[in-house]
């Protein structure tokens, strides 16, 4: 579905007005800027330092059942490259998912029920891109964020991905790909367009979303989106993001204890 790069830029209020709905409902995803203010995301990225110490200091290998994804940084140092759960690990960051503009998301669900899945799925996750030798984390092939419902033999629940940017990133330097229109695709589409993580090659179908440090962009789960790899080295390639689950239907919540899911076990496919 044909979509230009100066797609509208929104802005997030209490409520979706009737422009950003449409544009949802026809091209499965939303950008919003800004969302957070300069001040506001060096309080976040402070808050996700802490927990990174705090993590290696401690050899966290799992948050509640999801493996913590480690690498290194431009100097050799060792980072964390896939947080799992953060709010939970810093009143920050908890203090994050209950700002009262993320309920305007929800009605995107066409479900009752909706709600920040704070502590379901992998709750809130930050990633850190960086493209360097020792990284674990430089780029995500194509993927949907269905495919968990499918492997645990689920109906397709609606799910709304929300990322919250820390870092400009433009078109040149990677970052997030869509493909606009593929959350209305039918299953097999969905299962087999791509190969799961493993294909990370340019579709001509993608659009760039070029990102302002606090932008705030909502994709619905059922789209085929990848992370592209910097073409740069070092510092300059550097990306991080926080994403959180909007969704709906039965509670479940993750704990200490909970297993390993299943589709986690392709983790180390990222890279």
């Amino acid at each position: 579905m044909a979509l230009s790069a100066d797609y509208p830029r929104f802005t997030l209020g209490n409520a979706l007005t009737a422009e950003q709905r449409a544009f949802f409902a026809k091209y499965g995803f939303l950008h919003f800027r800004p969302f957070a203010s300069p001040e506001y995301v060096q309080q976040i990225l402070k808050a996700t330092q802490d927990v990174q110490a705090k993590w290696l200091a401690e050899g966290v290998e799992k948050v509640n059942g999801v493996p913590i994804k480690y690498g290194h940084d431009v100097d050799g140092s060792r980072i964390v490259q896939r947080f799992a759960f953060a709010s939970q690990h810093h009143p920050v960051l908890h203090e994050l998912l209950q700002d009262k503009r993320f309920e305007a998301l929800f009605p995107l669900l066409e479900a009752e029920g909706g709600r920040v899945g704070e502590n379901e799925k992998d709750g809130l996750v930050v990633n850190h891109y960086v493209n360097v030798e020792g990284s674990e984390f430089s780029q995500m092939g194509w993927h949907t964020d269905s495919l968990r419902d499918v492997f645990y033999g689920k109906r397709i629940g609606p799910m709304l991905n929300v990322g919250l940017h820390l870092d400009g990133t433009k078109a040149t330097n990677g970052g997030l790909r869509v493909i606009p229109g593929t959350h209305r695709q039918g299953l097999h589409k969905m299962l087999f367009r791509k190969k799961y993580y493993k294909d990370v090659f340019y579709d001509p179908n993608e659009l760039a979303i070029e990102t302002e440090p606090g932008d705030l962009t909502v994709h619905d789960g059922r789209m085929w989106h990848r992370v592209a790899q910097s073409p740069l080295l070092g510092a300059e390639s550097r990306r991080r993001v926080m994403y959180v689950p909007i969704i709906s239907g039965k509670y479940q919540p993750k704990r200490e204890d909970s297993p390993t899911p299943f589709y986690l076990r392709f983790l180390h496919l990222v890279k």
